[in-house]
């Protein structure tokens, strides 16, 4: 028999201060001296595309242009390729929300990996077609990284809306 991850629980509506938090925290550890590492996640755009997928209506193309600019002047990279690359991400989340959603926490990491390799590829092409050097394969590593981070992420971020076990117990089924 297969593990399933699923659950029946009854999650409460999420709340914009927390989803704002959240996008403020992966901006702050995105501005980290540690952000440049090899291996080391995009987490603008893994928390971006885990909230374009569980709320495209609340986290949009806005918030995307948003975070995109300001990671481009925190970088001092070319004005416009982060937010060129997460508007394109959250725009095909939202698209799909409604089929990774449909698979278990390990098939949508696997879903969700070409999306968040797709950002660091249009980045890099945006650097190289200025005139940067390639900064070697180890930079390709951040999307395989934060697709491993995608089931402890899922978990943290929707911990705020989990029901107390009592009252989820007690609904009718």
């Amino acid at each position: 028999m297969q593990p399933t991850f699923t659950s029946s629980r009854i999650l409460l509506p999420v709340r914009p201060w927390f989803i704002t938090l959240t996008l403020v925290l992966a901006l702050l550890l995105n501005l980290m001296p540690t952000a440049h590492w090899p291996g080391v996640p995009d987490w603008v755009a893994l928390v971006l595309c885990f909230w374009s997928v569980r709320e495209f209506r609340k986290v949009s193309m806005g918030w995307s242009f948003i975070l995109g600019l300001a990671m481009d002047v925190a970088d001092g990279s070319l004005m416009g390729q982060h937010a060129l690359a997460y508007v394109l991400m959250s725009y095909i989340a939202s698209s799909l929300s409604r089929r990774i959603l449909w698979f278990p926490l390990l098939q949508q990491a696997l879903q969700v990996f070409p999306l968040l390799f797709m950002v660091q590829v249009l980045q890099l092409a945006a650097r190289m077609a200025t005139g940067a050097a390639f900064p070697g394969f180890g930079y390709l590593i951040g999307p395989l990284v934060a697709a491993l981070l995608w089931v402890p992420a899922t978990y943290v971020l929707l911990l705020p809306q989990y029901q107390p076990v009592e009252r989820d117990e007690n609904r009718p089924i």
